[in-house]
């Protein structure tokens, strides 16, 4: 089953063109990472796949509903980008409430949900009754990864998901991915910088370069790691 179909997408801005996918198709279950350079166009994708950016022509569809024509898609999907995402005036149990109930969830199932984040939340996330805005940037992170992760999306979509977080914490997140990709047959689509964690934990690749697809891995093996990294020495 595809989860997300895109055809002949493209984006510019500026006049220069920053995205060009002729055609990508990621299957239910799999856990795709996308990496490439700054400016290689992997947050631009992502917000095309959210409906954050129009392109100037192609389609982009998940579970066969057309991104830009359809509300359906969003039940089935949740996404951490940036801190933009978040909202600061709230705590992190406000926040996480909120998001929950967006997606039709009780308070006992977004408590049961949350309960799979206690060693994540380490302690500092929970119950000190602190605005979003007053927590460290990794502790920022941690809150949207856990918003976009509670819902229990089919289609999860992070961008630099281990950004900021400490060294356990990264180690954590990487669990928490794999948890959730196996348990609930999510697909999980993210972008880092670090090519050993998305290797580790990724079952396909997709490398992007001044927003064209590359390389597209889609058996990940420990020679494909050692050509990733060749490349960024080029």
């Amino acid at each position: 089953m595809i989860m997300l179909n895109i055809n002949d997408l493209s984006k510019s801005f500026d006049g220069i063109e920053v995205l060009k996918i002729p055609h990508l198709d990621i299957q239910k279950g799999e856990l795709v990472g996308v990496i490439g350079n700054n400016g290689a166009g992997k947050t631009t994708l992502f917000r095309l796949c959210l409906d954050l950016l129009r392109a100037e022509q192609g389609k982009a569809l998940i579970n066969n509903e057309m991104i830009a024509q359809s509300e359906k898609w969003k039940k089935q999907t949740n996404a951490f980008i940036d801190e933009r995402f978040l909202i600061d005036f709230l705590t992190p149990e406000e926040y996480f409430y909120f998001i929950g109930g967006l997606y039709g969830l009780s308070k006992a199932k977004i408590d049961n949900h949350l309960a799979d984040f206690t060693k994540f939340m380490a302690d500092v996330i929970w119950g000190n009754n602190k605005y979003i805005e007053k927590f460290s940037k990794g502790n920022k992170q941690k809150i949207g990864i856990i918003g976009a992760m509670i819902t229990h999306p089919e289609l999860l979509i992070l961008d630099e998901p281990f950004n900021f977080l400490d060294p356990s914490s990264q180690i954590e997140m990487k669990r928490l991915l794999q948890k959730f990709n196996q348990e609930y047959n999510a697909t999980i689509l993210l972008s880092s910088h670090n090519i050993q964690y998305v290797a580790d934990i990724c079952s396909r690749i997709i490398l992007l370069e001044k927003g064209n697809i590359i390389r597209d891995e889609k058996e990940v093996t420990a020679e494909t790691e050692i050509e990733l990294e060749n490349y960024f020495r080029m």
